[in-house]
């Protein structure tokens, strides 16, 4: 997530390796043996063993009883064995399924052949006897009572797992449904603490757009005005994805601006902040960057771990420092500058330089670098377009040039 606590040089423009939480765990392809439970998934290759057994019955009842013993149990187990791969395979492979069970119903035939080249059917007494006939009926009931029973128990396997099955997607469908509710209401919320995309402050033009990579994120800034003296400018990105990482938005912009009311410089904002972020944070952190533009050009800047801005399209490093909420932190060196009007300053979190294309490539600070004249939206809509791996910020704050 931190590249290099705010230094941008530390870094490759062309790794393929992402930073640490670049990607985000985008919505993953449904995998029934990983989203079924176990127990489901034993009852079901169990019912389609039993199932199929009845071809190994049936194959008996066809040669009235005369299957040699050990023939006829191999023929039943390797009914229900192949069926429990034909099913696997299905389910696995979908559409390829063909490429397992076509070999493996061949390899069935030649099997049951060969069984039955090497235990033929035994011999039928002529004429029949009694005892020949009693024979052959208790044969006969007995492979009638083995398919009723395997019937029955593949069948009641199956109405099981369809009812287990139905009854866990209902409530899968409706914890979604409250997910989806929460997630729309933590979206509006941010839609509220973000400023607008466009804000015109006296003496300065501030032009930003916030794109999150899922329907919340965990980027932030804001811009404050300071009574007619100028306005004070944070922007960060906390540690982690999706609603957990907008709680924690709303919980740090709720922070700076109760910080703001106190002061507007950069140094001491920072410090407050890590303050009250320590302990608070899960094991995570947030980079911040903070920023009092004066009326008159002056610039004073303090870096928690963020990445550093560019000046009219030119790298302005700033000193490196821990980001908030990680012991140790606190101290966050100020730089101080003149923007000439008609100036500007350019921030971006790392979701710009961390864009990844299909190939691995990253956007990069290179790239970055040389569209950061650009407008904020221009910026953004370049890195979604080389491959959105994480939230992307862009904000600009331009000095009006004098009349």
């Amino acid at each position: 997530m931190f590249p290099a606590l705010g230094q941008k040089g530390n870094v490759s423009d062309h790794s393929p390796t992402s930073f640490s939480g670049a990607r985000p765990e985008f919505a993953r392809s449904f995998d029934p043996w990983r989203e079924t439970p176990r127990k489901s998934i034993v009852i079901l290759l169990v019912s389609v063993f039993l199932f199929f057994t009845t071809v190994g019955f049936t194959n008996d009842i066809m040669v009235l009883g005369r299957t040699p013993s050990l023939r006829f149990v191999l023929a039943v187990l390797i009914s229900g064995g192949c069926a429990i791969v034909y099913a696997i395979a299905a389910i696995s492979l979908r559409a390829k399924s063909w490429k397992i069970i076509l070999p493996l119903l061949a390899l069935q035939i030649a099997v049951m052949s060969l069984l039955t080249n090497l235990l033929p059917n035994l011999p039928q007494p002529i004429p029949l006897n009694a005892a020949a006939v009693g024979r052959v009926e208790t044969r006969m009931i007995l492979d009638s009572i083995a398919i009723l029973a395997a019937v029955s128990l593949g069948y009641a396997g199956f109405f099981h797992v369809s009812v287990k099955e139905a009854l866990r997607y209902v409530q899968t469908r409706t914890e979604k449904a409250e997910l989806e509710s929460e997630m729309a209401a933590a979206r509006q919320v941010q839609q509220v603490i973000l400023p607008g995309s466009h804000q015109s402050i006296p003496g300065y033009v501030v032009d930003s757009i916030y794109k999150p990579a899922r329907e919340v994120g965990g980027d932030f800034f804001q811009v404050l005005p300071v009574d007619d003296t100028g306005l004070l400018f944070v922007i960060g990105d906390v540690s982690g994805k999706g609603l957990p990482a907008a709680m924690l938005v709303s919980m740090v912009v709720g922070a700076i601006r109760a910080v703001a009311e106190e002061t507007h410089d950069p140094v001491v904002l920072l410090r407050k902040l890590n303050s009250g972020l320590a302990g608070r944070t899960s094991d995570g952190f947030v980079t911040a960057l903070a920023a009092f533009f004066a009326n008159d050009g002056r610039v004073t800047l303090a870096n928690a771990g963020h990445l550093s801005p560019y000046l009219d399209g030119q790298d302005f490093e700033l000193p490196g420092a821990l980001p908030l909420g990680i012991n140790g932190g606190g101290h966050h060196p100020a730089i101080t500058l003149e923007l000439p009007a008609g100036s500007r300053l350019t921030f971006l979190s790392d979701g710009v330089v961390e864009a990844q294309n299909a190939s691995g490539e990253l956007f990069g600070f290179d790239r970055a670098k040389l569209i950061s004249t650009q407008s904020a939206a221009a910026i953004v809509d370049a890195a979604v377009q080389f491959g959105q791996a994480d939230d992307i910020t862009a904000v600009t704050i331009e000095r009006r040039a004098t009349s």
